[in-house]
């Protein structure tokens, strides 16, 4: 008789203790990224002493280069909202020899992503009436230091290639959507390009 006892309680007792750590309870939500707030597309021109003129965004700047690597015509475009900036270096084209060299350059830049790259995607672009031609890769994998670069030239006077950084440990799953917000801005930068 004891031991019937014992189990008409022992398995209610543990089918209660069963049911209970079943139960949701508070579980540990899964990690999410800040919602970030988009300006409103709106441009400016850039229109100096350089030899190339485009249009960027209004909720960005324009810095120049005045660091000891940077060269005449180089510059930043910030954006400080996001801590981002593409930074731009162009090259005057002398020779063939010259434009191809900086072809090659531009391409080594490129494939440095590759241990980091999950795809790296290339796309031409051509706008014959103001004279520009180029590629714009887009670089993706998680880790990669660089989303998107460009270059665009005249292929006999003007090269200009063109980055995009982040002043953070790269993400780009969390950054993807400022990532996509930029591309728009480059898009519309060589799109309104000329040269001087």
């Amino acid at each position: 008789m004891t031991r019937l006892i014992r189990t008409a309680v022992f398995f209610p007792v543990i089918f209660m203790l069963l049911s209970l750590s079943c139960q949701r309870g508070d579980a540990p939500k899964p990690r999410a990224y800040f919602r970030i707030a988009l300006p409103e597309k709106s441009y400016q021109y850039f229109d100096t002493v350089y030899p190339y003129r485009f249009e960027y965004p209004e909720y960005a700047t324009f810095k120049p280069d005045t660091g000891e690597s940077g060269e005449p015509y180089w510059g930043d475009i910030v954006f400080p909202e996001f801590g981002g900036r593409i930074h731009l270096s162009y090259k005057p084209v002398k020779s063939p020899d010259d434009l191809s060299g900086y072809f090659e350059d531009a391409r080594t830049f490129v494939h440095r992503h590759i241990p980091k790259a999950t795809a790296i995607r290339d796309e031409m672009f051509v706008h014959e009436e103001q004279n520009v031609y180029g590629m714009l890769f887009h670089i993706r994998g998680r880790e990669a230091a660089s989303a998107l670069q460009f270059y665009a030239t005249d292929s006999t006077d003007h090269f200009l290639r063109g980055a995009l950084y982040f002043d953070v440990t790269p993400n780009n799953d969390s950054l993807s959507p400022v990532i996509g917000f930029i591309e728009e801005d480059i898009r519309h930068l060589l799109e309104t390009m000329s040269w001087d």
